[in-house]
């Protein structure tokens, strides 16, 4: 029991002398890093106060530059002011100088007027003074005179007047008869002079419609595209619009052959849009050609008023642009309808102006004058009669109707400037090589061959291609079978023979296509 007791002490000393040990260990390592916290502290402090005042000292040197850069500008603009006032100063200095001298000058000039008042005042009464004494003295000649001679001064200017009326009757008749040669000379000169300059000015090249148009081609390889698998894309144009199509050897070209002007541009434009798409293929060929004559009056209206502009019209109804658009494809003896109503336009217009007359109605009589001939196929009348319709219609002017009635001279004229017209379009119409009578029989020739076909019962469209040696007949497939098709060619070409003179031979193509369609659902 008593060794329990002294191990239990011992313990106890033990443990006491551990944790004494164990707390003076601890302390010395919290010292030792106490120690070190407070010397990072105080490094960084010291950095912290080092940076802050290099920053400082940059900041003031910064804020001194910019206010020495302030000081300098504002010292600058100061100097600038200053002069600029004392410029002003000067010029007011002088300005107030000059104004001394005009008052100085003014003043002189008040005494000499004055003093110019005075002389004339002076010189009016000499001169009162003066009249009263030679009308004193020519009532005394006078009375004298008539005592003289026995006659009064009525008498004596009856006497003269009668001796001296026939030869003044004569010599009147001699120099009014001078005076209209002189005149009828001049005005056949100065007539010449205007015509010829008004020529001159609107000498613009002259190119008779053909019935051929050439469109450009990016590269050779697309023409065996445009011909397609076994020629069934060309077919498809060809069908849909009416024309030849002529791929030769032309390099990167292809010739559009039609007489009608307007099929033929619409086959250009339908070709142009294909190469640009190109897509081209039978049905892309007839939904591109179906878009493009269905907008084609839109084409037409923008030539008319392209065409208005160029002239420098204003305040035409727009409605009449349509009508002018459509001169383009319309040729006379062989000269453009368009072309011929712009020039006759222009050489109208100088002639009023060189003359003095009314320039805005030749011009608008000039254009308009055969708008007519746009609708004379499917209207009854004149091209005259139609044109001064359509200008009626659209809100012309009377004079200008007018001037559209006699420029064929079917009624009189009315006034200058339906003389003017009528002299511009017979030059316009008579110019060398601006008609030929030729193109246009040739012209007849076809629209009659594409009448005889559309004549029969079950035709839908025939065109006449390759100048006339072809007529192509597209038949509704409804109405006519593949033995009908056969014996309505024959019956064509019979009525051709016995209606119609022409060289050679005309192939007749009657073409009868069966399509089949149904959607899917």
């Amino acid at each position: 029991m008593y060794e329990v007791l002294i191990y239990i002490f011992i313990f106890l000393v033990g443990l006491v002398i551990g944790f004494t040990l164990f707390v003076l260990f601890k302390k010395k390592i919290f010292v030792g890093e106490y120690q070190k916290v407070e010397l990072f502290r105080r490094d960084l402090e010291e950095k912290l106060n080092r940076e802050a005042e290099k920053s400082l000292k940059k900041t003031s040197e910064e804020l001194k530059n910019e206010f020495v850069n302030w000081k300098n500008e504002y010292n600058r603009k100061q100097s600038a002011k200053a002069s600029k006032l004392n410029e002003t100063e000067k010029r007011l200095i002088h300005k107030e100088e000059n104004l001394d001298k005009r008052y100085i000058n003014l003043d002189n000039k008040e005494k000499e007027i004055k003093r110019k008042e005075k002389d004339i005042s002076y010189q009016e009464e000499e001169l009162q003074a003066l009249k009263a004494k030679l009308s004193k003295t020519y009532e005394e000649q006078k009375t004298r005179l008539e005592e003289i001679s026995g006659l009064t001064v009525q008498e004596a200017k009856e006497m003269i007047i009668k001796k001296y009326e026939g030869e003044a009757r004569l010599e009147s008749a001699q120099r009014l008869k001078l005076i209209e040669e002189e005149l009828k000379e001049k005005s056949e000169l100065m007539a010449k002079d205007i015509i010829g300059t008004s020529i001159q000015r609107v000498a613009t090249e002259h190119v008779i419609s053909s019935s051929v148009t050439v469109i450009d081609l990016p590269n050779d390889e697309m023409k065996g595209r445009i011909i397609g698998r076994e020629g069934r894309n060309i077919r498809a144009l060809e069908n849909a619009t009416g024309v030849d199509f002529i791929v030769d050897d032309t390099p990167e070209a292809i010739i559009v052959s039609s007489f009608d002007p307007i099929r033929r541009e619409i086959a250009k434009m339908a070709l142009e849009t294909l190469i640009t798409d190109g897509r081209i293929h039978p049905a892309r060929v007839e939904e591109i050609v179906e878009k493009i004559t269905n907008n084609f009056d839109n084409y037409l209206r923008e030539i008319g008023e392209n065409t208005v502009v160029e002239l420098g019209i204003k305040d035409i109804n727009p409605e009449l642009f349509y009508y002018i658009g459509k001169l383009k494809f319309r040729t006379s003896y062989g000269q453009n309808a368009l072309l011929h109503s712009k020039e006759v336009a222009l050489i109208a217009a100088f002639m009023a102006r060189e003359l003095g007359v009314n320039v805005n109605v030749c011009k608008r009589s000039g254009l308009l004058h055969d708008v007519g001939k746009s609708i004379d196929r499917e209207t009854e009348g004149t091209h005259t009669q139609l044109s001064v319709e359509l200008a009626k219609k659209y809100g012309e002017s009377k004079k200008v109707q007018e001037a559209i009635a006699s420029h064929h001279m079917d009624v009189d004229f009315t006034s200058v400037e339906g003389v003017l017209v009528q002299a511009a379009d017979s030059m316009s119409a008579a110019r060398p090589g601006a008609r030929r009578e030729i193109f246009e029989t040739y012209i007849k020739r076809l629209e009659k061959l594409e009448e005889v076909s559309t004549s029969f019962d079950g035709v839908n469209k025939a065109y006449a291609l390759r100048a006339g040696r072809e007529v192509r007949v597209i038949v509704n497939s409804n109405e006519l079978n593949d033995s009908k098709t056969f014996v309505m060619s024959k019956d064509i070409a019979k009525k051709i023979q016995e209606e119609m003179e022409y060289p050679g031979q005309i192939k007749i193509t009657v073409i009868r296509e069966v399509r089949a369609i149904e959607y899917a659902k």
